[in-house]
């Protein structure tokens, strides 16, 4: 089997194994109210770590949300360190609730992978954008266009995990990472890219179309 497409993501199980230990230990103890605690937290982070199969859609000019989520914020940028020129910008709020593993929002290769330490302030503010622990993925569209996601930590996620490598090459929809227990993901289109969500809508990673790619 594919890891990427196991039902829940391996990495789950780094905090399962630890979890059945102090399960055992409490069962052993006697405490039915311990046993109870470890077994529901058990659950929420299999729960967490779940990775459901999504419809993808196949216009060719689609890109599809690359999170889970709520769209806080729509605008357009100048050149970053990873882009040159003007660009669209869709950020992405998921909170602990949301499937947190990560798709590509549009087919090509990836150019280049930037990751950088920062700072863990809550994943729906502003400031979250420039200074919190990140990782940039850019990849350049078989149109020789340029996309860029970036993977964004919050308050209460601590690991950024991002499966691909530069030089690979994404499948629209494909599952390239995931950000643990909350977090923020924003996409980079070119700047006449029709958008098509607005500020407060629900997306659902590989399945919702936020814009559309002239």
């Amino acid at each position: 089997m594919d890891y990427k497409k196991s039902p829940i993501v391996l990495d789950a199980f780094i905090f399962i194994i630890p979890l059945a230990v102090f399960v055992a230990i409490a069962i052993w103890w006697g405490s039915i109210y311990l046993t109870v605690f470890f077994i529901l937290i058990a659950l929420f982070v299999l729960w967490f770590f779940r990775n459901p199969e999504r419809s993808i859609p196949g216009d060719p000019g689609a890109i599809v949300s690359p999170a889970d989520g709520r769209v806080i914020k729509i605008e357009e940028i100048d050149e970053t360190d990873m882009l040159e020129g003007k660009f669209k910008k869709i950020s992405i709020f998921m909170n602990i609730f949301n499937v947190h593993v990560n798709r590509c929002p549009y087919p090509g290769t990836i150019k280049r992978i930037k990751y950088r330490e920062g700072r863990f302030f809550s994943a729906d503010l502003d400031k979250a954008s420039s200074e919190n622990e990140r990782n940039d993925v850019l990849i350049e569209t078989n149109e020789g266009k340029q996309i860029l996601v970036v993977q964004i930590a919050g308050l209460v996620a601590r690991r950024i995990v991002c499966w691909v490598k530069e030089g690979g090459t994404l499948r629209r929809g494909e599952r390239f990472g995931l950000i643990r227990f909350g977090s923020r993901l924003e996409v980079f289109m070119p700047i006449d890219t029709e958008v098509l969500v607005k500020v407060g809508d629900r997306v659902k990673a590989g399945h919702t179309k936020v814009g559309n790619l002239k």
